[in-house]
């Protein structure tokens, strides 16, 4: 969808009109007119075979219909392109398919489809679908799906791959009162996808809150471009399934073994500020306390309970998310001491003991929400025979609108919970049975609080020899080269990645000149693209004299050859030797994923990759904050830092070298994977020790 007009036509049209309407028992061109039976607007039945469907006068073509704002297609599919280009011929803007049998069934279905997009490209259609369950919108009353039942009103959108997902959905957020704005099956998203309704609903005043129950993203950049701008004023939840690691199979690198494609939705859904939830009962427990509640002030969360054990529950569940138990100023824990009893634990979480009434737990939270240090809150309630929890949730209502900071409530129990959940969900406060769901709510609200506060920035353009690296890639295109070792260095020197001094020769001669050209004693190594573990036999020789070069090189290649005798030699590196032990080991790679294609990756490396995976992974092209966040993300970054004594390590440099491969990667597609492993990070530079990379000849 292009415009937020556009999307009006789609959920907010004045006609509507059904395309193989029939009254057929059974049918789902009968479910689909009964279920606009509520619509504000006009409905049209089109099919050639009836006069009339359901009391609707009946049309043979759209072309003779009244004019329409929206089609809804349910004919079978040897004709669905048909009825589509009959509906863009008579001026129709937005069309949904329900019919299936289009890619999901093979090959027929999938040359179908494309005919189904070529046909909506020619009359420039928003097309949703095929295989679809349809849209609903609620403020105008329609419901152009074949579901069993209708949402109720709400302020939440919610987009969907699963059209029998959205019926299951509907119908238990019916049981918990819980309502829509808008709902889309997407379907095959043979035109209209994930990222055209995260764009509308942005644009809509009526949606506070998108949520999406994602299979697959198509376009992994544009929808994390897409959501940025979204975000930072309309929250998302996005439940993503089908987890795979098939990214990773074919992999031959260290980061492509790492970064596979779960990990490149982790990352595309982090920097486009989207909240990530990780199963159906989330999705909605983030919605609730997102569409209801303020943003907090800061992370530091107070927990009011009568019940000591559920207090412990909760802290926990703090401990497990980025929130803190907020300390308490002196006049807090003041007030607390003199109107609790003495057994009454005025520290946070604050207990104020199983026999509190109502007006012993109203003071105790109205004074934990007056404190500066608190910036949101749960209240935590066990039955008693001394406490009314619908009094309680009204209290809760009261001190939560007075104090205007996020409150959600749990309120352990049965039916006795009813009526309180009702009054506080009235108020737009979430009410849950299990503590953890409550500070899990709390948690989506600090981390939407971070996406709303940040900063995007650019991706820096470096000043790069990009014809240089060009030709380094397609001189080993020309030679069938597919995988690169060492030979690729000057890669890395023409994107400004800091390499020791040295080079590949393929001459004990040559050797000795480049050997004689660098300070001190050199190392060297076998430069073959079939040979991807030099050390495992005895192809890198460190320390070696410049007298003993040349008797090295022949070593080099002869150990080679009699490891691989069919292997391509193209020489040997002779290269200045690095003290690794001046600084920290660290890696820097990238990974092509198929969706979101150059994922970078950064972590201790050397041996430490493989043993202890502490990496951290971002979607490429990525900004100075953000490579930056690559460092802070890792449990190990103190050891970049100077823990412990070490000498802390150029965290500039580091920055640096991340958005420089970023670069390189976003600049050349031809790149599939690429290792930087050691990245040598001292306290005054970072250096490539070593390079690998495999390419794709065809991209170039």
């Amino acid at each position: 969808m292009k415009t937020q007009e556009d999307a009006g036509g789609l959920f907010a049209p004045e006609r509507v009109a059904v395309v193989g309407a029939t009254d057929r028992e059974g049918s789902i061109g009968r479910a689909i007119v009964d279920n606009l039976g509520d619509f504000d607007g006009e409905v049209v039945a089109v099919n050639p075979g009836r006069d009339e469907v359901l009391g609707y006068t009946c049309y043979p073509d759209l072309g003779e219909a009244p004019a329409v704002d929206l089609a809804v297609v349910v004919v079978p599919p040897s004709i669905v392109v048909d009825a589509v280009r009959d509906a863009g011929e008579a001026g129709v803007r937005n069309v949904v398919v329900i019919t299936a049998g289009f890619s999901e069934t093979g090959g027929e279905g999938a040359d179908r489809e494309r005919e189904l997009v070529e046909a909506a490209e020619e009359y420039d259609l928003n097309l949703v679908g095929p295989n679809s369950l349809g849209v609903l919108s609620t403020p105008t009353g329609l419901n152009a799906t074949f579901g069993p039942s209708n949402a109720l009103d709400g302020n939440l959108s919610f987009m969907s791959q699963s059209g029998a997902f959205i019926t299951a959905v509907l119908d238990w957020a019916n049981d918990q009162g819980i309502g829509f704005k808008d709902v889309a099956s997407l379907g095959n998203k043979a035109v209209l996808g994930e990222t055209d309704f995260m764009r509308a609903w942005g644009d809509d005043p009526e949606t506070n809150v998108i949520l999406g129950y994602l299979e697959g993203i198509d376009d992994g950049r544009e929808f994390i471009d897409a959501a940025r701008e979204v975000t930072t004023e309309t929250p998302a939840v996005v439940v993503k399934s089908g987890r795979t690691e098939a990214g990773a199979q074919a992999a031959s690198s260290h980061t492509g073994t790492i970064a596979g494609s779960e990990a490149a939705y982790e990352a595309g859904f982090q920097q486009a500020g989207v909240v990530r939830a990780e199963n159906v009962q989330e999705l909605f427990d983030f919605a609730r306390a997102l569409d209801g509640l303020p943003m907090p002030d800061s992370e530091n969360v107070a927990v009011v309970t009568n019940a000591g054990g559920p207090g412990v529950m909760a802290t926990d569940a703090v401990g497990d998310s980025r929130l803190s138990m907020a300390s308490f100023q002196d006049e807090t824990l003041d007030a607390l001491d003199e109107s609790l009893p003495d057994e009454a634990n005025v520290y946070n979480p604050v207990d104020v003991i199983g026999d509190a009434e109502l007006d012993r737990f109203r003071s105790a939270i109205d004074t934990v929400l007056a404190d500066d240090n608190v910036g949101c809150a749960l209240v935590l309630s066990a039955p008693t025979a001394v406490i009314d929890y619908a009094e309680l949730g009204e209290a809760v209502v009261d001190l939560q609108a007075e104090h205007d900071k996020p409150v959600v409530t749990c309120l352990m129990g049965g039916e006795r919970t009813d009526r309180a959940a009702g009054v506080l969900r009235e108020a737009g406060i979430p009410n849950y049975f299990d503590p953890a769901r409550a500070i899990g709510s709390l948690d989506a609200l600090a981390v939407q609080r971070e996406v709303q506060a940040r900063d995007y920035q650019a991706p820096t353009e470096f000043d790069v020899d990009r014809e240089a690296a060009r030709e380094i890639l397609e001189d080993a295109a020309d030679r069938g080269a597919t995988r690169l070792g060492v030979e690729a260095m000057d890669l890395l020197d023409a994107y400004g990645i800091p390499t020791p001094e040295g080079d590949v020769v393929d001459d004990p001669a040559d050797a000795r000149w480049v050997a004689n050209d660098i300070e001190g004693d050199v190392v060297m190594k076998i430069v073959s693209p079939d040979i991807l573990h030099k050390s495992d036999i005895g192809g890198v020789k460190v320390g070696v004299s410049d007298e003993d070069v040349a008797d090295a090189y022949e070593d080099l290649v002869t150990r080679a050859k009699n490891y691989q005798p069919d292997a391509t030699i193209l020489g040997v590196q002779v290269q200045e030797m690095v003290d690794v032990d001046a600084g920290t080991e660290t890696i820097l790679g990238m990974n092509r994923d198929p969706q979101f294609g150059p994922l970078l990756l950064f972590g201790l490396g050397g041996i430490f990759v493989e043993i202890l995976e502490d990496t951290s992974v971002r979607v490429a092209p990525v900004s100075d904050r953000e490579a930056g966040e690559m460092i802070d993300d890792l449990d190990s970054a103190p050891l970049l830092r100077g823990a412990r004594g070490r000498d802390p390590a150029d965290e500039a440099a580091i920055t640096e070298s991340i958005q420089r491969l970023s670069q390189l990667v976003t600049d050349f597609p031809a790149i599939l994977e690429l290792d930087v492993n050691p990245l040598l990070a001292t306290g005054d530079g970072a250096t490539a020790l070593d390079v690998r990379l495999t390419i794709d000849p065809e991209e170039l």
